[in-house]
Formats: C-alpha cells, sequence, structure tokens
C-alpha cells in the first residue's frame, strides 16, 4: 500500500522560513515524479513545484527564487524549502508521488503566513 505523509507546516510570520517534508513508502520512490501543491481557502489546488526522476524540477511563477524543491532517495523523502514567506503562500500543501503504476497523495500539512 501507497502511504504519502507530510510535516513541517506550521505558523510562520512574513518574511520567514519553512521546510516541509514528505515521506513515501510501498513505491518505488527513485522511479516517481515528486510534487508539492497547494490549496488555499476557496482556490483550486495549484502546483507548487516538481521533481522528475530525471533530476528535473519545475516550479510555479509565484514561488521561483524563493523555494527549493530537493529529494533523497535513499530516504524515499522529499523537501520543500520556503524562504521568504508571504501572506498568499497561507494554504495546505499537498504532496504527491507519482509514478505510472501510482498517483498517491498526502493528507497536507497547513501552513500559515501572518502579515
Amino acid at each position: 500500500q501507497v502511504q504519502v505523509v507530510e510535516s513541517g507546516g506550521g505558523l510562520v510570520q512574513a518574511g520567514g522560513s519553512l521546510r516541509l517534508s514528505c515521506a513515501a513508502s510501498g513505491i518505488i520512490f527513485s522511479s516517481a515524479t515528486v510534487g508539492w501543491y497547494r490549496q488555499a481557502p476557496g482556490k483550486q489546488r495549484e502546483l507548487v513545484a516538481t521533481f522528475t526522476s530525471g533530476g528535473s524540477t519545475n516550479y510555479a511563477d509565484s514561488v521561483k527564487g524563493r523555494f527549493t524543491i530537493s529529494r533523497d532517495n535513499a530516504k524515499n523523502t522529499v523537501y520543500l524549502q520556503m524562504n521568504s514567506l508571504k501572506p498568499e503562500d497561507t494554504a495546505v500543501y499537498y504532496c504527491r508521488a507519482r509514478t505510472t503504476r501510482y498517483d498517491a497523495w498526502g493528507q497536507g500539512t497547513q501552513v500559515t503566513v501572518s502579515s
């Protein structure tokens, strides 16, 4: 059974930093495209950043230069380092791990940025 579990959310002041972690199990993690998505109240879920098995990364324009996605295949874990946080970054952040066989989402972790 594939499981994806996020951690690291919380409350931070504008300009601060947070690091989210996502641990996956039951999946060949090194073969997975992993990514972070977020959903703010009243808005659709949107892509934040992805990291393919081949090493390519992709970021939403709104987070470029502030967020960094990374992965540790030995630990089956993907990270999202978030710097210079803004109130508009407030959302539930979801991790996703996708292969040709599976498409698994975590339960989400809340990030709140106060002004």
